[in-house]
């Protein structure tokens, strides 16, 4: 789930509100299942370290390209979630002073020119302006179309789509810069629905690494698109359930581990 998730007492702090707060006792008593929930991100990184680019890998970046820009971290080697477990807000970095109100209420955060929605309100504003471009039947009402229908634009040499693609991943790469100074991963993982655009990534997010990284410090990064694709998440939400599967809510009545 997207969102402020706290895995440990089952309560999603930004979306639906379930009594309590307790989502993973409500969705027990109406299925009659054990439930676990986990922050989306955090599940694309749990993915990629077991089953993708990040296995056997200590210290690495999950950039979950989305309706926001989220944020997995694997570091010495495990999932890190913070102190809290609301580590990884990547969207919310204050990089820009554009004016424009994010989704969490602040201002000029790195989700207000980098998400795919905003790339979707873009294209849409360009084509109306009279862009060039091969795209057609835009609209906020189905973003999940819209989106397809850019990537896709973009992947086949559209010069708008390749332009709006480009320059969020170019203002993604100057908030990948600073996590490199901070944390020094040796990979970063471009994952999500977003990382259907594939390789069209790379360079500007390099460009953006070359311009604002210390040379020394970013000498040895790895930048790789997630081998695991747009099923990143749901793998990881398998992944969750298999790292949990010895735990007592989930054996049946009378089954010893």
């Amino acid at each position: 789930m997207p969102g402020f998730v706290d895995v440990t007492k089952g309560v999603n702090y930004s979306f639906l509100d379930a009594g309590q707060g307790n989502i993973t006792e409500y969705l027990e008593l109406l299925t009659g299942l054990p439930v676990l929930i986990d922050n989306d991100s955090s599940l694309i990184a749990l993915a990629e370290l077991r089953l993708g680019g990040v296995r056997n890998r200590q210290n690495a970046m999950v950039v979950n390209i989305g309706w926001g820009i989220g944020l997995g971290m694997v570091l010495n080697g495990s999932l890190f979630r913070g102190e809290s477990g609301f580590a990884g807000e990547f969207s919310h970095i204050p990089l820009f002073t554009n004016n424009k109100i994010c989704n969490c209420g602040k201002m000029g955060c790195l989700e207000t020119e980098t998400s795919l929605s905003v790339i979707a309100e873009k294209a849409i504003a360009g084509i109306r302006e009279g862009r060039t471009t091969q795209m057609k039947g835009l609209s906020l009402d189905n973003l999940e179309e819209t989106f397809k229908k850019i990537m896709d634009a973009a992947v086949k040499g559209d010069k708008y789509a390749v332009e709006l693609v480009s320059q969020a991943a170019y203002h993604i790469g100057r908030g990948v810069a600073i996590l490199i100074h901070i944390l020094n991963p040796g990979l970063i993982v471009l994952s999500g629905r977003g990382a259907l655009a594939g390789r069209l990534w790379m360079a500007p997010i390099q460009q953006a690494l070359n311009e604002h990284c210390i040379p020394k410090i970013a000498e040895n990064i790895e930048i790789m698109i997630s081998p695991l694709g747009y099923d990143a998440e749901r793998l990881g939400a398998a992944a969750l359930v298999m790292e949990h599967f010895d735990e007592k809510k989930f054996l049946r009545k009378g089954q010893n581990r």
